[in-house]
């Protein structure tokens, strides 16, 4: 189910039979004193791998790991693309992938990636490309909080600095999105925690995963109906 392990004739092969590609589209940027900096990539690509799971039609490609992270700047390990970077990287990508693959699935796991990769997916299907875009919706904490830190716990727990685990700003995302705006993560939060991770464990983010990825399924679906054989798990 992962592209990269194909041969050219094998992946012509999967094309031929009409699979969707999904690629995860991530960061690598600070998740505070207790998570790595592929956070967000981690779970991108845990979705798009769960997903092939339950549809055969689905191939996971490479990871994209680099994203618009410009509000983290100023927080070590932090590498951001841009915005315009990032939109050029999808649509190039896509233009690409569509000359062997019909339909292409774009798995955001970065907030700061929305705009971009919204733009990029309409000046694909502008171009009569089969491209979709999902963006995963969850309550919960903005950044490195107990939503982020709880799913980290369930795909990687040897990675999660437990130790180092404690709370940034921990006010509404409405209330500090001025600030966040005008001087990034660093204007507000010294440890680029936005949040509480405390309580995290991972059974709920284990949870939180399964339901991502039963609405991912269901959109999906919804996008290109599933072919009449389907594994089932996750």
């Amino acid at each position: 189910m992962v592209v990269a392990d194909l041969t050219w004739p094998e992946a012509g092969a999967r094309a031929a039979a009409g699979v969707i590609l999904a690629v995860p589209v991530g960061a690598t940027e600070q998740h505070g004193p207790h998570l790595p900096l592929s956070t967000d990539t981690d779970i991108a690509v845990a979705l798009c791998t769960r997903l092939a799971q339950m549809r055969p039609d689905v191939l996971v490609a490479p990871a994209i790991s680099y994203g618009a992270s410009g509000e983290h700047a100023g927080f070590p390990g932090t590498l951001s693309i841009g915005q315009a970077a990032l939109e050029l990287l999808i649509v190039e990508l896509c233009r690409s992938a569509t000359e062997t693959f019909d339909r292409i699935l774009l798995v955001n796991g970065h907030g700061g990636n929305v705009e971009p990769l919204r733009r990029a997916g309409e000046s694909l299907r502008g171009e009569s490309r089969d491209v979709r875009v999902y963006m995963p919706r969850y309550r919960g904490d903005p950044h490195a909080g107990r939503s982020e830190t709880s799913m980290a716990l369930a795909l990687a727990p040897q990675r999660v600095r437990a130790e180092h685990a404690v709370a940034g700003d921990i006010r509404p995302l409405a209330e500090i999105l001025p600030l966040l705006r005008a001087g990034g993560v660093r204007a507000v939060s010294a440890n680029g925690v936005l949040g509480d991770p405390a309580g995290a464990t991972a059974d709920e983010g284990a949870a939180l995963l399964a339901r991502l990825t039963t609405d991912l399924n269901d959109r999906t679906r919804l996008w290109w109906p599933a072919a009449s054989q389907e594994r089932t798990g996750t």
